[in-house]
């Protein structure tokens, strides 16, 4: 155990973030939203001449929780500070560095959440459709997007996907998601047959002569980033008519669990393709079916209204 005596809120926070880091194996975009959301907390008992842990009280987190009204935080961002302020004090009491729980009885407003709005059948195909796959780029963009509907990923994980995690032959991706932890997720025949088109006739043309483990680069031969990947779909989508604030990256993903639901997968295989480490993650797309067949019902049924 770490000797913690007198320990300065910044030396804490360096010491909750590696061990995040180490031996939890955050992700980089956890480990940067946690750094952002302490440092800002930090920030603000800095300025409350508040340097150490141990004199961290409940009417410093309500002053906290009070000054991200003010500067118009949103109630779901406001949350999600809260969360990484609980985790931190969680390991504080767990390495015995403090002795009570300042957040003991602070309970925030629960935030509604909102539901996601799934793209219709006839849009995912209009956009899957969407590439010219008669040039290398368009034949990579073709392929990324029938792999990342077809398989359901993250974003994050679609990009760092590399051909050796790729087995085309049986219709498998090895999936390192969350916390590093792995699954294996089956695709189906449309896609395994345009990364096989990709490989074989584009992937080679945008590498030149550089070498990448990488699955899907982009026109210079390096990985293909979330920035430039998030504009391919914005330009396809507004290609084939779809209405920019309806897509993103976490649509075709969310698109993905609705439509297996609809046609009668079980919540626990679909957890499991998504990599949700609990249930009640997944089981907010069966609030989409319900309000779906809410709308099918006042529509048809002779009796609704």
């Amino acid at each position: 155990m770490v000797e913690w005596a007198k320990m300065k809120t910044s030396r804490a926070i360096k010491e909750y973030l590696s061990y995040l880091r180490i031996e939890r194996g955050a992700s980089e975009n956890t480990l940067s939203s946690y750094t952002n959301d302490l440092l800002l907390f930090e920030k603000f008992l800095n300025e409350k001449s508040t340097g150490e842990v141990e004199e961290i009280e409940k009417t410093h987190i309500r002053a906290f929780v009070s000054e991200l009204h003010k500067r118009g935080y949103s109630p779901s961002s406001i949350m999600r500070i809260f969360s990484a302020i609980r985790g931190f004090f969680k390991y504080l009491l767990r390495e015995e560095v403090i002795k009570k729980d300042p957040l003991k009885g602070i309970i925030l407003p629960r935030v509604k959440r909102s539901l996601p709005k799934p793209l219709t059948l006839e849009e995912v195909e209009k956009l899957l459709s969407a590439p010219d796959t008669s040039t290398p780029l368009g034949l990579r963009d073709s392929a990324m997007l029938e792999m990342i509907y077809a398989a359901g990923l993250r974003v994050s994980e679609l990009l760092s996907l590399k051909t050796e995690n790729v087995d085309l032959t049986y219709g498998y991706v090895r999936i390192k998601g969350k916390g590093k932890k792995e699954r294996l997720v089956p695709i189906g025949e449309f896609a395994i047959e345009r990364v096989k088109e990709y490989l074989e006739k584009a992937r080679r043309t945008l590498l030149g002569k550089k070498e990448s483990e990488y699955l899907f680069i982009n026109r210079r031969g390096r990985k293909m980033t979330r920035q430039r990947f998030w504009g391919i779909i914005k330009e396809y989508a507004k290609k084939c008519g779809i209405p920019l604030e309806k897509i993103s990256p976490h649509v075709i993903r969310h698109s993905f669990a609705t439509h297996l639901l609809e046609r009668g997968a079980d919540l626990v295989s679909v957890q499991n393709l998504l990599g949700h480490s609990s249930l009640t993650t997944t089981q907010i797309y069966t609030l989409v079916n319900k309000e779906r067949l809410r709308k099918v019902y006042e529509e048809y049924h002779p009796r609704a209204r």
